[in-house]
């Protein structure tokens, strides 16, 4: 992995929710969405534990944040259908 890689992620939360995201380190964002470590979203702190579902490497944060629209754009069964692929 390089220095840019960044990482495209969905997590599932314990109410069964989905939360997309982007980070260049992946264990250190979701100890932040379960909040072991500061700096969680907002969205997550209230619906702990997250688990990691599905994460995918792209090569810069444009990237990254271009597939992260796109995964946000897919309904629930499309995110769990893509996280189990």
């Amino acid at each position: 992995m390089s220095a840019d890689s960044w990482f495209v992620y969905i997590l599932e939360c314990a109410d069964g929710t989905l939360y997309t995201g982007i980070t260049t380190e992946i264990e250190r964002r979701v100890d932040q969405h379960n909040g072991e470590l500061p700096g969680g979203a907002k969205y997550t702190t209230a619906r702990r534990p997250v688990k990691l579902l599905w994460s995918e490497q792209r090569d810069d944060r444009s990237a990254a944040t271009k597939r992260e629209c796109a995964i946000k754009s897919l309904s629930h069964a499309e995110k769990k259908l893509l996280a189990a692929s």
